[in-house]
């Protein structure tokens, strides 16, 4: 049973084939065209358009308008349509009537309209590039009977639109609010993944092992950050791809405020052996110019320990727009990026209406957060939830879930030696850390360097106002703990809360406390069965 026939109607140059092909371009819609119908059952009919109406007008008169209902419910019924069918179009109330009968309340009849200069105007310019041989002027189209009064058949319509005072988008908008192709109502299907630190809070770890549960996961940020994921036999660095890329086929999405290294996004492309219909890259994203790492390696490396990855430059240069030198390049710009290239907006509309999950990976820490950090030692965006969804182009009304990542010792990357890459809270060795723990130094130092530039790391104490931060500033639903192992290497093998030392038990009860939210996710370790999981969700 098809869910619902959309009949057009309206004059000639209202805007109706163009109406029917977004909807079956951007909607899935069956289309049914009464034009090609009309030349087969009049099969000596000429693709003209004064024949072509006269058939039509000789088919009306034939079957009583029938004709049109007729050949829907055999077409329907050959195919196994149980999707949305749009038919272009309908001319007389005759055939609306018909489909009625046959169809009952899955039909809605739209209705398009212009002023008569407007559709001169469409009419003379469509003439050039008509799929069927046009008559020589507007008034000649519009001299047959049946042309003249379909103006008439608004009276009839579900609704009725004046494409005249629109765009076709603004044509398409309408339509498809009014038959809930949108969806209802705006339903919490994103999980918004947020650092709670410095960054390198274990995001990577934790995201991978929840990508199986989503429809689409969409990272944000830019090469600079590095989510490491496990996998056997060695691990995987993701740098511009979610971080659960590997372990699921969800769909995968890189929003309009990413920054983008695209040699380095097609090297993880092709590693991952993702195909072109999975990937959708956002063609206002961003690419760093080679002149935007120079700067960077010349300045801020070694000023606050940056990447020096040309994501801070690039994204100046984005923002200073066209008086950037040199000139800012988009996704859209880049042949090499083309077949990935899809708008983030329409991409999640349509997963929204249809009540799919999205995963939101952020990168880098709410500590790092250009505009709540200890600026100038601070990353080039907002790390913060609210910055992660402005840059993906989601609403904050349409978030279920904030997961907030926190790490038993937080690090920040070791500072250059002419400068600092900022402040911690209080400084600890990765010796004490050794020591409390039980873990070897050596292990350590080997495992503690960064994702992306290996460079080693600084350690301090839990800060506990960097996490009451966090949690105003993001307002999170659930906080995951990492690198419990860090407290106390027997919780290495721990599988179950219980099992885990009176310590950690004590540090995840004062966690609560602080930020008011359950710690549902505990990595115990780096390995595939690491995640205690205390969700009830």
């Amino acid at each position: 049973m098809t869910r619902v026939i959309v009949l057009l109607s309206g004059p000639i140059a209202a805007g109706k084939t163009t109406l029917c092909d977004e909807l079956v371009a951007r909607f899935g819609f069956t289309v049914f065209k009464t034009r090609e119908l009309s030349q087969q059952l009049m099969k000596d009919s000429p693709s003209e358009r004064g024949a072509l109406q006269k058939a039509g007008e000789a088919l009306d008169k034939r079957t009583k308008g029938e004709w049109i209902a007729k050949s829907l419910a055999q077409r329907v019924q050959e195919t196994g349509a149980n999707g949305n069918v749009v038919v272009d179009s309908v001319r007389i109330k005759k055939q609306i009537d018909g489909v009625r009968r046959a169809f009952g309340s899955q039909v809605v009849h739209i209705h398009l309209t212009a002023d008569e200069k407007v559709l001169e105007r469409r009419y003379n310019a469509r003439r050039r590039k008509a799929r069927i041989k046009e008559l020589p002027t507007y008034e000649q189209a519009r001299k047959d009977s049946t042309e003249k009064d379909v103006d008439t058949l608004k009276a009839d319509a579900d609704v009725v639109i004046d494409s005249g005072r629109c765009t076709d988008s603004d044509v398409l908008v309408r339509v498809a609010s009014r038959l809930g192709l949108y969806g209802r109502r705006v339903q919490p299907l994103v999980d918004v993944l947020i650092g709670g630190q410095y960054g390198s809070e274990g995001k990577g770890h934790i995201a991978s092992f929840l990508a199986p549960e989503y429809d689409y996961l969409l990272r944000v940020g830019g090469p600079n950050a590095g989510h490491k994921v496990y996998e056997e036999p060695e691990p995987y660095t993701h740098h511009q791809l979610p971080s659960g890329t590997r372990r699921t086929e969800a769909g995968l999405i890189i929003g309009p405020g990413a920054v983008l290294s695209v040699p380095k996004l097609l090297k993880e492309i092709s590693e991952c052996t993702i195909t072109v219909d999975r990937l959708s890259i956002d063609p206002c994203a961003m690419l760093i110019d080679e002149t935007d790492i120079r700067f960077e390696e010349r300045t801020l490396k070694g000023e606050i320990g940056s990447t020096a990855q040309g994501v801070g430059k690039a994204t100046s240069r984005k923002i200073l727009r066209s008086a950037a030198r040199p000139k800012v390049k988009l996704a859209k710009e880049s042949a090499e990026l083309k077949p990935y290239l899809k708008e983030t907006l329409r991409v999640l509309d349509d997963a929204f209406s249809v009540g799919k999950r999205v995963f939101v990976e952020g990168t880098q820490g709410t500590g790092l957060s250009l505009h709540h950090g200890t600026y100038p030692y601070v990353t080039s965006r907002d790390t913060s939830g609210s910055g992660c969804l402005a840059e993906a182009g989601i609403a904050p009304t349409r978030v279920r879930r904030t997961i907030v990542v926190v790490r038993s010792y937080p690090i920040r990357v070791q500072s250059p030696p002419s400068g600092t890459s900022g402040p911690m809270g209080v400084d600890l060795s990765w010796a004490a850390v050794s020591k409390r723990s039980g873990i070897p130094l050596a292990k350590l130092k080997k495992s503690e360097k960064t994702s992306t530039t290996k460079r080693d790391r600084r350690v301090a104490e839990f800060n506990w106002s960097l996490l009451r931060k966090a949690v105003s500033l993001n307002g999170p639903t659930d906080i995951a703990l990492t690198f419990a192992d860090y407290i106390d290497r027997l919780n290495a093998e721990a599988r179950r809360f219980e099992q885990l030392s009176e310590e950690t038990l004590r540090f995840i009860e004062e966690i609560e406390c602080v930020a008011s939210a359950p710690v549902s996710l505990i990595a115990t370790r780096f390995d595939h069965r690491s995640i205690i999981d205390r969700r009830a969700w």
